[in-house]
This record gives C-alpha cells, structure tokens and sequence, in this order.
C-alpha cells in the first residue's frame, strides 16, 4: 500500500506590479482557488494576492513554504506579468522545493537525476516522497562523462562503474524508507541536460537538485537544474540543497 502524507493547505497567490491590475490579481486567484475546492473536495485552501516583482514576491513567500508550484508561462489578463523568466528565477532562488508545470501532464514515473551532491540528495529524498504519495515508480538516473583524452575501453569502463556504484550506494539508504517504491537505476553516458529530459520525456515529474548561491545576481542559468526547465517536456521540480537555504 502506498503511503499517504497529511495534506497541508494551499495557498493560491497571485502577484502583479502593477495596481491597475489588482483585481484582475483577485478574480484569478478567487476563480483558481474556487477551481481547486471543487477538484479536492475537503482541501484547505486561501486566496492571496500581493503586489510586486513577482519573482521577488514568490521568493520571499516561498521562505514560509513547503513547496511552490508556478506554471512555465502566464495565462489571460495576466500574462504579460506572468512570463517564463519568473518561473525560472523562482527555481532558481526560493527558500523550498519548486515546481514548474507545464500543460502536459503524463502518468509515468518520477524521475530524479542523481550525482553524490549534498543538493543531489535533498532532490533524492523529495523524488522518493512524491512517487510515494503519488504510486509511481521512481528512476533513478546518474549521468556520466568519461575523463577527457579518455579514448581507453578501461577507462570507459571504469566511468561506468564508478557511476554505477556511486548510484547504488546512494539509493540504498532511501530503499528501506520507501519500501513500496519500485526503484529503476539508470547509469547513461552523456550530457546531463540531454540525458535527463530524453529520459523524462514520459514523466509524471522530473526531479533536479540545485546548489543555490542566494541573490538574484547568482542565478546559474547554465546549470544543470536550469537546463532541464528550459528543455523537459514535463513538469519539473527543482530541490535546494537545505544549507543554502537555512533549513534543517
């Protein structure tokens, strides 16, 4: 039987910069707010509207969060507000877990890219957890690249193998937690990004770790995390590691 965690309340939140717009803020947040009660009948739920950046707005609210959930674009009246970029800023800065929707919504399995990082294993225990939750199975895939000049089969090899262990010894740990978790481990060669997406090009949700370095001014927009929400065709979920965040 698969396990089922209290569900917290949903906050909806719209954020605009502009006061003309406020109540185009409020009638989207009333009307996605009504759209959840009816779905998920007994959810706590709590329309919010703010007004600021919204990226800058998202990323101080998320510091009170458990998780936050934006779309890859805006929608409606609020589009022009709601651009891609926010969603991408809020990914890469906020103070817990982020997930990026898209329109697709496929029911395969969670997907986590793993590679021993403090980060990698915050994105390794929230995969777990929400394949949990949600009964699907879990792969678990670490991308490998051979030493440059490393044309030896040996040396291949022993990339390979490494990888493989390293992956094993990770999952370990996490197996006997999520006992009802049917776990697949994936050791490709390749390039992160590339092997990632190709590999949750079916997923219910793709999982990513993020080192964060705080601030605006830092945002790794060339970094494996933001790569793949630029290019999965599913949703993804970009996990902090908690000591850049300053949680425990």
């Amino acid at each position: 039987m698969r396990r089922r965690c209290a569900t917290p309340p949903l906050h909806v939140l719209a954020v605009n910069p502009d006061p003309q717009l406020n109540h185009l803020a409020k009638q989207t947040a009333r009307e996605i707010g009504e759209m959840c009660r009816e779905t998920h009948p007994g959810l706590e739920v709590a329309n919010m509207t703010e007004l600021g950046n919204p990226a800058t707005q998202l990323v101080r609210i998320s510091a009170l969060a458990r998780l936050v959930v934006v779309g890859s674009r805006g929608r409606g009246a609020l589009a022009g507000v709601l651009l891609g970029s926010v969603s991408t800023k809020v990914a890469g800065h906020a103070h817990c877990p982020v997930v990026v929707v898209r329109e697709q919504h496929p029911r395969g399995p969670v997907v986590v890219g793993v590679d021993s990082s403090p980060h990698s294993r915050q994105a390794l225990g929230f995969a777990f957890e929400t394949a949990s939750v949600h009964g699907v199975d879990l792969v678990a895939a670490q991308v490998w690249r051979a030493e440059r000049g490393a044309s030896s089969l040996d040396r291949e090899a022993a990339a390979r193998e490494s990888a493989e262990r390293s992956l094993s010894e990770q999952l370990a740990g996490r197996r006997g937690d999520h006992p009802d978790v049917a776990v697949r481990e994936l050791a490709v060669r390749g390039h992160p990004v590339a092997e990632l997406t190709e590999t949750a090009r079916e997923a219910l949700l793709l999982v990513v770790g993020h080192r964060g370095l705080g601030g605006f001014p830092g945002l790794l927009t060339g970094s494996v995390a933001m790569g793949v929400l630029h290019h999965a065709t599913c949703p993804v979920a970009v996990v902090r590691d908690e000591r850049s965040t300053g949680r425990r």
